[in-house]
């Protein structure tokens, strides 16, 4: 039987995608909802030096207020704009909406989890460092 205590989420991987009809991708966080606890909350954790072997024409300057956005719509900053004064299910589900921009989200996959703070740190260490 399983343990009642844990809590269903639903997390995506934030990726920069340099050339978009390439496709190729580096992961520099994650983004986790987990509605049960209100709880949404963003790891970003970019590797600037990777990044940059990864694709030398791209200047960190694009990418950083695009992930600044990400964590302030998270956050609910209200300084953000009307998105992020949206419910936290509504705020992730715009954040995880597919694009075609330079920072991209992959599709959402989901866990169950007791604590969705320890969760998010958990996976951003798998999935970006």
């Amino acid at each position: 039987m399983p343990d009642s205590t844990r809590s269903p989420y639903q997390y995506g991987i934030v990726r920069v995608v340099p050339d978009v009809e390439r496709g190729e991708s580096l992961n520099v966080g994650v983004v986790l909802l987990c509605r049960s606890k209100r709880y949404l909350g963003v790891h970003l954790s970019p590797d600037f030096d990777r990044l940059a072997a990864f694709a030398p024409d791209l200047d960190p300057s694009v990418i950083r207020p695009y992930l600044e956005a990400i964590e302030r719509i998270a956050a609910g900053d209200p300084e953000a704009g009307p998105i992020a004064r949206l419910s936290v299910a509504e705020r992730f589900h715009w954040l995880v909406s597919p694009a075609s921009t330079i920072i991209q989200v992959s599709p959402v996959h989901t866990g169950l989890c007791d604590d969705p703070a320890l969760e998010l740190e958990h996976l951003g260490r798998r999935l970006v460092a």
